[in-house]
């Protein structure tokens, strides 16, 4: 158990997390024993750690309604535009204390749960607390890598299935229960075209509450649970096949019952396009229905005008996993509403934009058209009407020109005909976006050069960012708070702000409490480690973190490849000085992604050499973190010394674990790839150590041909390394183990890891030098936490508001739920995002 916190300690009022006072700490505790007292008289006499959680729970999403409620209330009474952002991937984290942070109620519930005294309960907010709950989003089951039992380390997938206490932070909404329709066939008559004889599946909305920061302005992030229809075969269950009839209900519910984590690798598989189109029709159907009863009253589709849809309405597309939404809005328009196709077009590409978040060709997706026209025949349809026109105008513009029709098609020929669905989203959006400087350059200059040189307007940049409340005030409230002394509080709302930190950077106090911060937050972390995976590591070793997917791009293997050397340095020669280095790995593979699954297999093959080496001892360690995972994140990031961002140049897209990674004090290195280009602008190359090619060195490499053989002749440490992994010195068990890995950096490695071994190991050596340097490393660390507020989510969500979906940010200050509704802080245009 954590020590108390003293009196001094537990009533220290930085308002950055809350005031401390009676009343609120009061209203707390009573809210809590009153929820906990439901808990026990309805279910058991002794509470458990869950029933703590849940109570807490309960008690802070008291203060979220009624603020919920009353935000509701005001968009429908000034009915402003509305932004809606469609999404199969969230990864919330846990949401318990964020809530409290952006309420302003952290401190006190602090005081609250110190003062209740649960028994056996840690210091708030410690693992294993009753602040420390793990219910989370989204919707659908999740499957959470982690590590089968010594001493095999390979990576094994359990199902997460955390609904199966419940969620305190959801409400099921069944009054919104929508039909969405599968398979089927297409009628055509006078009067249009008719969906028919389809399989019809509900979707159940769940909302969960999402806080803006100290605003009192609570909006709705909206699930959707997949059941089947009450009368779903019942002929079949009315002559005795009732087997049957369970197991079709079952294939229905299967729709939100496991969730596909592919991660940058598409796989087409019937239940993945179920899920994309599932929740692209219960949306859009959910949009137009309030769409309706705020300009008309009446949800009824005749008389219904649609011309200011796009003033109302903005769709913004994430990735190309909700891009069936193109071809649904345009249904809905012609079938149903019955608008002309040209003037639904026009609508339609006025409402939505695209962002795109890979340039690796294995991560677009492509569905084949057998399969849309089984699952979706109308949608494939109207994808072909769409194609026709877009080509039709291509063809009228460049007369001729075979090869560019079909590298513009939507429809890929040869082979299995598929769809190109991010040709769909860049032809159905009127903005299309990258996710950092280099990324939006890529993509318009390769990934899509020909639909770029065609509407070039239609392509922008919006730089990914991270939220300082949950990436600094959450996991790091020393550093937080420290910031907040020096600098004032604002910064919160405006980490703009952090460049006041540069006047701090040659302040010797400052300079020894920021190292501090560090070194505290290290020894936190290192007692965790060796309470979960009972491995004793020296806090004041440099903390080498590389914390992301794994796949073959990140270049993990390079890392590896650089551990297996230093290892090799200390055996060699023990006695020369070391900086001592604690190296963490941590990352998924998606389930069926062989190589990743193998880069987990030798890291931890590598690690348990290195780790039980005496000769080796303290000055290296090797850690894989099994599980990965946002709270998971929030221990480590703060506690990291070296940021490893080592992806080859133009494969990363942006990245936002660098930005974090840049806000809590590590220093960075990385190729000049993704969001770090940024990072080094706004710090100054000089402050990360940027190693390797840049993009145009790798397309160099790639016009001569990459020879992997020429590296491994010509570095003699390179040779050695690799030939340990090939000969089975880490795994003496199995000696041909990671011949695939060898024979993929040799024949198949299109990462060019050997081509950046060597800059890459140098570059390492400038880092322990550095290191060496305590206050020349916090110095510089101090700049990088300086340069680090242009990677805000809230500048990111500024430029989409203004230069995408048309709309001005506003900082408006919804009245809290004890206050007349009319004083509004600042009156808010037509036009606010919500």
């Amino acid at each position: 158990m954590s020590r108390p916190l003293s009196d001094q300690e537990r009533r220290k009022q930085i308002s950055i997390r809350g005031i401390v006072g009676a009343e609120s700490v009061a209203e707390l505790k009573r809210g809590f024993n009153r929820h906990l007292h439901f808990t026990l008289v309805k279910d058991r006499n002794v509470a458990t750690p869950r029933d703590y959680y849940f109570a807490l729970a309960h008690t802070v999403r008291d203060h979220l309604v009624g603020r919920w409620i009353r935000t509701q209330q005001y968009y429908y009474e000034k009915d402003p535009k509305r932004i809606y952002y469609l999404s199969l991937e969230f990864y919330m984290g846990r949401t318990l204390q964020n809530t409290m942070i952006n309420l302003g109620l952290q401190n006190a519930c602090d005081e609250a749960i110190y003062q209740v005294s649960i028994p056996g309960s840690e210091a708030p907010g410690q693992e294993g607390s009753v602040l420390s709950g793990s219910w989370r989003c989204p919707r659908f089951t999740t499957l959470s890598p982690g590590l089968s039992p010594l001493p095999s380390l390979w990576q094994v997938e359990e199902a997460d299935d955390w609904l199966r206490h419940g969620n305190p932070w959801e409400k099921a909404r069944p009054e919104y229960m929508l039909p969405v329709h599968f398979y089927g066939r297409v009628e055509h008559a006078a009067t249009g075209a008719k969906w028919v004889d389809t399989q019809v599946v509900l979707a159940l909305p769940y909302d969960t509450p999402v806080p803006g920061y100290l605003n009192n302005t609570v909006n709705t992030m909206r699930l959707w649970s997949a059941r089947a229809p009450n009368d779903f075969n019942l002929r079949d269950f009315n002559v005795g096949d009732y087997i049957q009839a369970v197991l079709d209900r079952n294939l229905a519910e299967n729709i939100s019952r496991v969730l596909y984590p592919n991660d940058n690798f598409f796989e087409g598989k019937e239940l993945r396009l179920k899920q994309e189109y599932f929740v692209v029709a219960a949306t859009l159907q959910d949009i137009i229905r309030r769409f309706k009863a705020s300009k008309f009253g009446s949800t009824d589709s005749v008389g219904i005008v649609f011309d200011s849809f796009p003033d109302q309405v903005a769709i913004q597309l994430n990735d190309t996993h909700p891009a069936m939404a193109i071809p649904e809005l345009m249904r809905i328009f012609v079938d149903i509403e019955k608008l002309p196709w040209n003037k639904a077009w026009d609508i339609t590409k006025r409402t939505f934009a695209y962002t795109n978040h890979t340039v690796l060709p294995e991560a677009l997706e492509r569905w084949p058209v057998d399969l849309v026209e089984k699952l979706l025949p109308r949608h494939l349809q109207i994808i072909y009407e769409i194609n026709q026109r877009h080509l039709d105008h291509i063809a009228f513009l460049f007369p001729n020109d075979v090869d560019r029709l079909q590298r513009m098609s939507l429809i890929e020929e040869g082979g299995t005909k598929r769809i190109n669905m991010a040709h769909l989203c860049i032809v159905g959006s009127h903005a299309v976006n990258g996710v950092a400087k280099i990324h939006s350059e890529i993509v318009k200059t390769q990934v899509f050069e020909d639909f770029a040189a065609l509407e070039p307007e239609k392509f922008q940049n919006k730089t990914n960012g991270i939220t300082p409340r949950r990436w600094l005030l959450l996991c790091n409230p020393g550093l937080a708070e420290l910031i907040a002394e020096k600098i004032g509080e604002d910064y919160v709302r405006d980490l703009s702000q952090l460049t006041k930190l540069h006047g701090c950077v040659d302040d010797d106090l400052f300079i020894r409490e920021v190292a501090k911060v560090k070194q505290e937050n290290k020894v936190k972390f290192a007692l965790y480690l060796e309470k979960e995976y009972k491995v004793k590591i020296n806090p004041s070793s440099m903390f080498d973190v590389h914390v992301k997917r794994i796949h073959e791009y990140k270049r993990q293997l390079m890392n590896c490849l650089h551990i297996i050397t230093m290892y090799n340095r200390i055996r060699k020669d023990p006695a020369k000085l070391f900086v001592p280095r604690t190296v963490i790995i941590g990352g998924k593979a998606a389930p069926g992604y062989h190589m990743a699954k193998m880069i987990i297999k030798l890291i931890n093959a590598v690690a348990q050499v290195v780790n039980n080496d005496p000769i080796v001892g303290s000055k290296l360690k090797v850690i894989f973190l099994e599980n990965y995972r946002v709270s998971l994140a929030e221990k480590v990031i703060p506690a990291t010394d070296l940021s490893e961002q080592i992806s080859t140049a133009g494969t990363e897209a942006s990245g936002t674990g660098n930005m974090k990674f840049m806000l809590n004090g590590a220093l960075t290195i990385g190729t000049m790839d993704g969001a770090n280009v940024e990072m080094a602008e706004e710090a100054g190359e000089e402050n990360l150590f940027i190693f390797g090619m840049r993009v145009e060195d790798v397309t160099e490499l790639d016009r001569e041909g990459y020879n992997a053989q020429k590296y491994y002749d010509q570095l003699p440490e390179l040779k050695e390394a690799v030939d340990q992994i090939k000969s089975g010195f880490f795994s003496p068990e199995e000696p041909e183990l990671f011949s695939d890995v060898v024979n993929m950096l040799f024949h198949h490695d299109r990462f060019k890891v050997f081509a950046d071994y060597e800059a890459y190991v140098r570059c390492q050596e400038k880092v322990s030098e550095l290191y060496l340097n305590s206050k020349a490393w916090t110095k510089m660390v101090i700049r990088n936490i300086a340069a680090a507020g242009k990677f805000s989510s809230d500048r990111t969500i500024k430029e989409y508001a203004r230069d995408i979906w048309h709309v001005e940010p506003s900082n408006l200050k919804i009245p809290p739920p004890n206050e007349p509704r009319d004083t509004a802080e600042q009156s808010t245009p037509n036009g606010t995002a919500a």
